[in-house]
């Protein structure tokens, strides 16, 4: 685990939370403050760390902040980690933060870095189980297309519910499109803000939940057909997307983790139209995050 000094007491104490939950298979904890140290010959980085908003600054402020941090993360990556590593980024504007750690890490491939979207699809399949009655787990294929942002689109169309022991389309099982055109995709675009409202603090269980979820996936692959929704880097052969921003999508993900895009899925003017909002924010992201990238 890798800090900044002044948080090197705080380290500590994660590392003994950690110590306690005696968790099967924990060997080790290395916490430290040195760079090289944390990312030499890693297999796996989550990168958490990020400039949160405050109250006055403005979102060319949080990116400046923010290319910063991501650009020195890409770097060290570059630098110290195996040319395999594979890379969550949690910080946010994840998908932005995302964009400028590959891109200053140019020797390892871009597949390898990944956004966290996983909690933004947790929280839009509790709202679809919760409506319908339902457990969590009989929710699957849920999407989150796009940004993680207010502008994100939780995409239901696509998605399965298990209803008195007989799976059906979630949009036919919930029998409400005003509710699903409307509220639902609000409450999952605003959820993170409703968290912090009732909190004081920013979500932290359901984050550290998204982030397993996400890497377990990764790391052990998708079951049957099932998907699940990661930010990848678009290069511009899926669903018309932009190139050269990091655009969450559908994926299968195979045992060791190549993932591949669900493909082929019917795409309604409604769905086309968010889908291109969040993808006009995020190029607008990322030419405004640009100005802060080193030019060599």
């Amino acid at each position: 685990m890798l800090d900044i000094a002044p948080m090197a007491e705080a380290l500590a104490g994660v590392v003994m939370e950690l110590q306690d939950c005696a968790l099967p298979s924990l060997k080790n904890v290395i916490s430290t403050t040195d760079v090289k140290e944390a990312f030499t010959d890693i297999d796996f980085a989550i990168l958490v760390g990020a400039m949160p908003r405050r109250q006055g600054m403005e979102r060319k402020d949080l990116l400046k902040a923010n290319a910063k941090i991501f650009v020195e993360q890409g770097q060290a990556l570059e630098k110290y980690a195996k040319k395999t590593v594979k890379v969550l980024v949690v910080g946010n504007p994840a998908n932005t933060n995302c964009l400028i750690a590959l891109t200053c890490a140019p020797s390892i491939p871009k597949t390898n870095f990944t956004c966290l979207t996983r909690l933004d699809q947790n929280r839009a399949q509790s709202q679809i189980a919760s409506r319908l009655g339902v457990s969590n787990d009989c929710v699957s294929n849920m999407i989150i297309w796009g940004n993680h942002s207010s502008t994100q689109f939780p995409d239901a169309a696509h998605a399965s519910a298990v209803v008195g022991g007989c799976t059906a389309n979630a949009v036919e099982a919930v029998k409400d499109d005003a509710w699903l055109n409307g509220d639902f995709i609000s409450t999952v675009q605003k959820r993170g803000g409703a968290v912090i409202a009732a909190r004081k603090l920013s979500s932290a269980m359901s984050a550290a939940k998204a982030i397993c979820d996400h890497v377990r996936d990764w790391y052990f692959g998708t079951k049957g057909d099932k998907w699940t929704s990661m930010g990848i880097y678009s290069n511009g052969s899926h669903y018309s997307l932009p190139e050269n921003i990091v655009y969450s999508v559908p994926v299968r993900i195979a045992p060791g983790g190549e993932y591949t895009v669900v493909d082929g899925l019917k795409i309604t003017d409604f769905a086309r139209s968010k889908m291109d909002a969040t993808a006009q924010e995020l190029l607008e992201e990322r030419n405004a995050a640009w100005d802060f990238l080193p030019t060599s």
